[in-house]
């Protein structure tokens, strides 16, 4: 079995989901990440904030309200500033300041400030890699109408924001392992296992569809993958049966082909001696001489047929641009009507109309229909044959109309089936069953619009060109 590369982990469906899930958790990190570095820069001012405020209380317990340079120095540096200011309604001052204030090279008022400040101001700091010195203000949290000012540097809140950006990463990847984990193995063995069972079964039965081991099993899950199964399940073995079927009547095809030669040549001699016998004195022989004729001609139209559908493939079709009223006066000459016959052929098909086909083809289709309609009729009291076309939007119709005795029942429900829908006795049905398939591979339609007493009408839709 080879040996899965990085590459063919990603191409695979349980790679890219991997993948994603990590990716998606990361970007959740990444939005929670953006509003929690601003808070830890807000917490950690306002931690200066008091801790200042607080240091400037050691002033009241000071003789005459003055610090010793030393313990103002320390408490600066406990608090992390550089100085401090209390605004009182009354006054302002400066309360605790080391010996040269240092210049600051930013103010920032958390009393106006909103979240989009706040995050912009973070990522501020993050980006800034000098140092800065930096002037806070803040409602004080231990005394009312006092508003505390403070003067720090930045670079311990810009290591501590590193800091807490490193740990936030590291724990992003820790969870996005670990989630991605979770969910590629509850995916994989819910979607991906069943999907890839699906897959492996659709490559062995597409190479051996008629190995009943490769039908997929059936599973009494419920769930759309489970669905899904029962599906294939069976249309896999639809697909078999009709492929073992199509192969044993290809056999039974090539069986007939060879035995409708045979019978083809038999009925060749028996269409000589019926020939011989037709000229025969006897008043016997000339009365059943007709019948026997009109047999043996079915007979030859049977295998003609017969074999001819059996050895039908789809035909290259060689298409030129002909007049569709001379393909229909050509049809007429081949069927040949007797001159006393009681049917009668009217071509009402305009001549401008052309139609871009194989002019072959289409000549075997109109002979079907027409033979099928004369035939309809001569059985009958005779009629009158009509075909007549239209054009329009680049679609020619053609209907071909008799007033013969209409189709039975029988024929209608099985119209254009092979070895079914025939309208007479010892018909094929296969004249139809043909004529379709040619239309059809012109990319065209034949259909059958009405039939009765009044006599049948099929129309044929094709493309002009």
């Amino acid at each position: 079995m080879p040996r899965s590369s990085p590459l063919s982990l990603v191409r695979s469906l349980s790679g890219r989901l991997l993948l994603l899930t990590m990716l998606f958790v990361l970007i959740g990190e990444v939005l929670i990440y953006v509003p929690s570095v601003a808070r830890f820069r807000l917490s950690f001012l306002q931690e200066r904030l008091d801790a200042g405020h607080l240091a400037s209380r050691a002033l009241d317990a000071a003789p005459e309200g003055v610090l010793d340079e030393t313990l103002e120095a320390e408490l600066l540096a406990q608090a992390m500033v550089e100085g401090v200011v209390l605004r009182r309604p009354e006054a302002s001052m400066l309360l605790l300041s080391s010996k040269m204030p240092p210049a600051t090279d930013a103010t920032y008022d958390l009393r106006e400030a909103g979240a989009a400040t706040l995050i912009m101001d973070a990522f501020e700091v993050l980006w800034t890699p000098a140092p800065r010195t930096i002037r806070v203000l803040n409602d004080s949290q231990v005394e009312a109408d006092t508003v505390v000012e403070v003067i720090l540097m930045e670079h311990d809140l810009r290591a501590g924001m590193i800091d807490y950006s490193g740990r936030i990463l590291q724990l992003s990847l820790v969870i996005s392992l670990i989630t991605a984990g979770l969910v590629y193995f509850a995916l994989h063995w819910m979607i991906v296992r069943p999907m890839r069972h699906i897959t492996e079964n659709l490559v062995a039965f597409r190479r051996y569809p008629e190995d009943a081991r490769n039908l997929i099993e059936e599973t009494d899950k419920k769930d759309e993958i489970a669905l899904a199964q029962h599906a294939l399940h069976a249309m896999e073995s639809q697909l078999r049966a009709s492929l073992l079927q199509k192969t044993r009547l290809a056999a039974l095809g090539a069986a007939m082909s060879r035995i409708n030669h045979d019978l083809r040549n038999s009925l060749a001699s028996a269409m000589v001696v019926s020939d011989s016998l037709a000229l025969s004195e006897d008043p016997d022989v000339r009365k059943v001489t007709p019948r026997l004729i009109s047999a043996i001609d079915r007979a030859v139209t049977l295998c003609s047929q017969t074999l001819d559908y059996a050895q039908s493939v789809e035909p290259k079709l060689e298409r030129t641009r002909f007049a569709l009223r001379g393909l229909v006066d050509d049809v007429e000459e081949m069927i040949a009507l007797a001159p006393d016959s009681t049917v009668r052929w009217v071509n009402d098909v305009p001549e401008e109309i052309e139609l871009e086909a194989d002019k072959v083809q289409m000549f075997r289709v109109l002979l079907n229909l027409g033979r099928n309609a004369v035939d309809a009729m001569e059985g009958a009291d005779g009629g009158e044959l009509r075909l007549s076309a239209d054009f329009f939007a680049d679609i020619v119709t053609l209907d071909v109309a008799d007033t013969g005795p209409g189709l039975p029942a029988r024929a209608q429900d099985n119209l254009f089936q092979p070895f079914a829908g025939s309208a007479r006795a010892g018909g094929t049905g296969l004249g139809l069953a043909i004529a379709r398939e040619l239309v059809r591979f012109h990319g065209g339609e034949i259909e059958l619009v009405n039939t009765g007493e009044a006599g049948t009408r099929f129309r044929i839709t094709l493309p002009a060109g």
